[in-house]
C-alpha cells in the first residue's frame, strides 16, 4: 500500500508554504516571487520550476541549496507544523486498520524530500505505521509513475520477494496520483481532500470523498 502524504494523509495549512519561501530566500538570497504550481509533482521539480520562473538557473548546486535549507525549515519547524497543520479525518484509524493485516505492507509514495515527509508524518504521530525506508520520495525522481518503481525495489529489497502491479495499491489526491498508478499497472483509490473531485481523479479505480470513509474492503480488486 502506498500512500501520498500531502493533502491524503496530513495538511500543513499554509505551514509547508511558508517553509518553503524561507528555505528559498535562505539559500538563494531572493524572495520567493513567483510561485510554481505544485499539486501532485515532486519537491525536486518544484524547486526547479521555482528557481527558474524567479529567474534563477536552476543547475544542480543551488537545486541541492533550496533542498537542504527546506529540510531544515522542517526540522526547525516542528511546533509550528503541530499548531497550524494536522492529520486528516481518518487517516489514523485507515492505517490503523490496514496496520492489523499482515499481508498488507504500507509505505509511502510521495513528492516530499524523505526528511521532510518523516517530519510530517512524525509531527502527526502517523509514521509509525508506516515502513519509510521503503518509501519512494521526490528526491528519488522527478517523475511521479517513477517512483512506484522506486517504491517496489525498495519493498522486494525489504521482504525478499517481487510487488507487481497487481500487488500494488496507490492512494491519494491529486490526477497525478492516477496517472502514476495506472501507467504502472497500480490499482488506485482517488481521495477528493485535495484540490481536485472525483471528476478530475477520474481512471481511479475508486474515489472517496475522506479517508473517513475507507475500508478495507473499498481495496479494489486484484485486475
Amino acid at each position: 500500500m502506498l500512500w501520498d502524504v500531502d493533502h491524503t494523509l496530513i495538511e500543513t495549512r499554509g505551514a509547508g508554504r511558508r517553509f518553503f519561501e524561507q528555505a528559498f530566500q535562505a539559500a538563494t538570497g531572493r524572495p520567493l516571487a513567483n510561485r510554481a504550481n505544485i499539486s501532485g509533482r515532486t519537491e525536486l521539480d518544484i524547486i526547479r520550476e521555482s528557481l527558474n520562473v524567479n529567474g534563477i538557473e536552476p543547475n544542480e548546486d543551488r537545486v541541492a541549496e533550496v533542498a537542504t535549507a527546506l529540510v531544515r525549515q522542517y526540522e526547525h519547524g516542528r511546533d509550528e507544523l503541530a499548531d497550524t497543520g494536522r492529520a486528516l479525518p481518518g487517516a489514523r484509524e485507515a492505517l490503523q486498520a490496514l496496520g492489523g493485516d499482515p499481508a498488507v505492507f504500507q509505505t509511502v509514495l510521495t513528492g516530499n524530500l524523505p526528511e521532510a515527509a518523516r517530519v510530517k508524518l512524525e509531527v502527526f504521530d502517523l509514521a509509525k505505521y508506516l515502513d519509510l525506508s521503503s518509501g519512494a520520495y521526490g528526491a528519488d525522481h522527478e517523475e511521479r509513475a517513477a517512483l512506484v518503481a522506486v517504491a517496489r525495489e525498495r519493498a522486494a529489497a525489504r521482504f525478499g520477494s517481487g510487488f507487481d502491479g497487481h500487488d500494488t495499491v496507490l492512494i491519494g489526491d491529486t490526477p497525478g496520483d492516477v496517472a502514476a498508478a495506472t501507467a504502472t499497472g497500480a490499482r488506485v483509490i482517488g481521495v477528493t481532500t485535495g484540490k481536485f473531485d472525483a471528476a478530475a481523479l477520474r481512471g481511479a479505480d475508486t474515489v472517496i470523498g475522506s479517508l473517513e470513509e475507507f475500508s478495507p474492503n473499498l481495496i479494489p480488486p486484484r485486475r
